[in-house]
């Protein structure tokens, strides 16, 4: 799986992508969201660890998740 974090314009919020090791979108979800958008594509159980992957990508970059 792999981690994407978007920055929005004045309009729109800043975001997160999950996608699948094909590529394919499995969760789209406000920055200020992640726990519900984590629980939405099923990986709360992994939500700390996300989290703290979350602050420490820029913005722009393509992350791949280690689990």
């Amino acid at each position: 799986m792999y981690i994407l974090k978007v920055k929005g314009s004045a309009k729109i919020p800043d975001y997160i992508q999950i996608r699948d090791d094909d590529f394919t979108l499995i969760a789209y979800f406000r920055t200020e969201n992640i726990s519900t958008g984590l629980q939405q594509c099923k990986l709360q159980e992994k939500e700390n660890e996300i989290k703290k992957i979350i602050d420490s990508i820029s913005f722009g970059k393509i992350f791949k998740l280690p689990f």
